[in-house]
């Protein structure tokens, strides 16, 4: 059992390590990770009374 919770935290590691990496490295790879700037307008009315 402890074999496995070893197994499960190495991988959460690798993981978070590898996810860590393409956001510091896919920007160079051609990846945009900005998002979309439209602006999106809505009327709003608010009903007094």
């Amino acid at each position: 059992m402890l074999r496995l919770l070893k197994w499960l935290i190495y991988m959460a590691c690798l993981a978070f390590i590898g996810l860590v990496g393409y956001a510091y490295i896919g920007p160079f790879f051609g990846v945009d990770f900005t998002p979309p700037s439209d602006e999106i307008r809505q009327e709003i009315i608010l009903e007094t009374g």
